[in-house]
This record gives structure tokens, sequence and C-alpha cells, in this order.
């Protein structure tokens, strides 16, 4: 029998209603980390464009209670997840696929892309972790620079297309540049690519954005796949769950390289997911924490005459040409972790955005 969300939710007492002031403010005010409380560390990790205010309050109720269910498969609740998924965003049931995060996702897309030995399409630089797996399965990577504006050259990746490519990959907004597409030329990209290759769109930041969803676009484009997750915004990265939304017959392709179709996340994952669909606020107030901190550590970055890309995700990309000082030595003995260099031209570097008190550390130690 289907458990319903609703009265699910309310079995678990965690009813918006039932979250006063005070319980957010300690579920969803940034907290000493776990592993911080056990080794005395005191980093600051501004590497992995993670939520610093974690999950929802609901969400974080929702998986405390599931402990007791951990026991049982998720069968019944995942059900829910793709239900509610598919009405968030415009599709049918048939059009999703849950995963443990969307790395997951994106890996299942790359192994069926490759089934054919050919080539993939991205932009360069890019989200880029998935690469060396599509490599081992034997799709050459073709890297198409940015344009001036570090935005995705659509016009040239469309270009780099062949009879040979498998994959094309477009991540908007674009980590780490923050950039994002332009809506009607995102369009027109698709229909053309998706009629020669698999394109697959990664949203994982367009909810900092005001970009619509292009989910519900999968219905009648074999080749168009979007994937979504929860790890951004809704500040689940370490519960592992995200989503492609694609055509039927498409998701069926994906979900016969999974040995249990949307089957691997936990209970308490899938438990978190439901919770923090249903937490508008939140959702909403951390966006806008993020918006506010972000155009701190810009204005701040400019004033150490440091060029930066306006950003339209939890993250800044920042040129380090005009820095004199050692940056990474800076970042390291204040124990503060930051990433890499993308691009040698101009030494551009991403930082994520934390906390007003985490941004305003990372400032005092650049100084």
């Amino acid at each position: 029998m289907q458990i319903n969300r609703r009265n699910w939710l309310k079995q678990l007492g965690i009813g918006v209603s039932g979250i006063g002031l005070a319980n957010f403010n300690t579920l969803a005010s940034p907290t000493v980390d776990f592993f911080e409380s056990i080794v005395g560390d005191a980093t600051i990790n501004l590497n992995s464009n993670e939520n610093p205010y974690g999950p929802s309050p609901l969400a974080r109720a929702a998986m405390a209670k599931s402990i007791n269910s951990s026991n049982r498969y998720n069968w019944q609740l995942t059900t829910d997840l793709v239900e509610a998924l598919a009405k968030k965003n415009k599709v049918s049931a048939e059009n999703i696929l849950v995963g443990a995060g969307s790395t997951e996702i994106i890996d299942l897309v790359v192994r069926l892309a490759a089934s054919t030995k050919g080539n993939l399409v991205t932009a360069n630089p890019s989200y880029d972790n998935w690469i060396p797996t599509a490599k081992k399965l034997g799709l050459q990577a073709i890297k198409v620079p940015l344009n001036a504006n570090k935005e995705l050259n659509l016009e040239a990746m469309l270009q780099a297309i062949s009879v040979d490519t498998r994959l094309v990959y477009v991540c908007n907004p674009n980590n780490p540049t923050g950039t994002i597409c332009e809506h009607n030329k995102l369009l027109n990209f698709i229909h053309e690519a998706s009629k020669k290759a698999i394109v697959l769109v990664d949203e994982a930041y367009l909810d900092f954005s005001k970009e619509t969803s292009l989910g519900p676009l999968v219905v009648g484009n074999k080749n168009l796949i979007v994937v979504k997750t929860f790890s951004k915004l809704h500040g689940l990265a370490g519960a592992r769950i995200g989503y492609a939304i694609g055509e039927a017959t498409t998701l069926e392709q994906l979900g016969a390289l999974q040995s249990w179709v949307s089957g691997n996340i936990s209970v308490m994952s899938v438990a978190a997911a439901l919770a923090s669909l249903t937490d508008e606020k939140f959702m909403t107030d951390t966006s806008a924490l993020n918006e506010q901190v972000k155009k701190y550590t810009i204005e701040q970055l400019k004033q150490l005459n440091l060029a930066c890309i306006p950003s339209h995700a939890n993250f800044v990309y920042f040129s380090l040409a005009n820095y004199k000082q050692d940056y990474f030595q800076k970042l390291s003995s204040n124990n503060i972790i930051g990433t890499r260099i993308y691009e040698d031209a101009g030494l551009w570097t991403r930082i994520t955005i934390g906390t007003r008190e985490e941004m305003e550390r990372f400032i005092s130690v650049m100084r």
C-alpha cells in the first residue's frame, strides 16, 4: 500500500506548523560540525559549494524520525518521492529517476552514451569530475573554451558536435564560473544538439537563480536529460540524493544500468528529500542569505582589485592575477579550504559562499 506523503509527514510529527522559531534557529542555524566537535578542527570549507546552513529543520527532523524505519527498504517512500518530484517539475512519474546524488545520474548517462564509442562535448572549464570515467569507457573529451565573458560558448559547442559525438554536457549555471546561458539561446542549442547526441543539462545550481528549469522539455525528446540535486540549496550533499528528468524510454535505458532502479538511496535520505520539498521558507531564506553574502564577498574582492564574474550560483569565480600574496598558502595556514586554479591565463579560481562570518574571515585572511 502506498504511503501518502502528507500523512507520512504528519506521522513523523514534522508538519510545518510543528516547527517553531526556536526549533528553526536550533536546526537551521550554522552549528559546530559533528566531526569538528570530535577533532577540534575549526576548518572553514569553501571548496565544494555546500549549503553552509545545513538541511532544513523539517529535513533534519525527518531524518531523525526515520532512523526507526531504517530496518525497512525504501520502496514505498521512493515511490512517493518520485511522484512529488514529478509534480514539482510538471512531468509524469515515468519521467523521474532518482539516484545517490546527481553524480550517480551523470555516471549512468555517461555509461549509456559510451555504449557506442565516440566523443563527448563539454565547456572548459566546467564541472568535469565525471570525465575520467567517460574516457575510460571510450569517450574522447572535446573541451570547448568559454567566451570572453566566461560564459558557455554554445555556438562553438554546437560546431564541435560531429557524427561521432555521443554526449553533450551543459552545466547551467556553470561550475566553476557561475554564469548562466541565455534562455532562448539554450533552447535553440538543445533543439539542434539533441538531433545528434544525448544532451545532458546539469541544473545543480539552478535553484539559486531566477531561471526556469528545462525539465518539462524532456517530454517528446528522448535525447534530452536534465539532472538535478538536493546537494546544494537543499543542503543534503552528504545525504546523496539527486534525480534525472527524461523521456520515459530514455530513463528505462538508464534504469537498466542500475542494479536496483531508484533503490540505492537510504530511507533517511528519502525522508529528508520529501520533507525538504515542503520547506519553501527555508529554501527562500537560504537563497536570500546566499545572495546577501555573495554580494558582500564580490564587493570585498573588487576592493582588493580582483576581477569577479557575476554569479548565479552559491560561489564566485575570480582572478588572482592582481593578487600579490601567496593565496593558497594564506588559506592553508588559516584553515580555509579553497579550490584550485581553473584557468592559468588570468589565474582564475573559485570560492564557495559560506556564512557571513566565514566570508568575513576569508576576506580578512586575504587582506
